[in-house]
């Protein structure tokens, strides 16, 4: 679970994504210019990239923490394996 200034930050960086996301539909509908909107994509990326990086973080210093802080042994081994697979497959957050 989620602490509320964490969800206040998520939410924030989602609704910018979300605010990209509907000026690229404009831009598409008006012509606009191709490097304009790749500018407006990077843009939506990188927002949802920080959302990324402050829900991972909140992760790691939550159930990540947990897990090493109880002990249990395979419960520390999901939790290494979920970062591990988090890590292959959103190596870009952030970037």
């Amino acid at each position: 679970m989620l602490d509320p200034t964490t969800k206040r930050k998520l939410t924030a960086r989602l609704k910018r994504a979300e605010g990209q996301i509907s000026a690229l539909r404009r831009m598409l509908d008006e012509d606009a210019y191709c490097v304009d909107v790749l500018l407006q994509i990077s843009a939506a990326q990188g927002a949802l990239g920080k959302a990324g990086q402050v829900l991972l973080g909140e992760h790691i210093r939550t159930c990540v923490a947990d897990a090493f802080a109880t002990g249990d042994e395979v419960d520390r081994d999901e939790k290494v394996d979920e970062l591990m697979d988090v890590f292959s497959r959103y190596g870009g957050l952030g970037r």
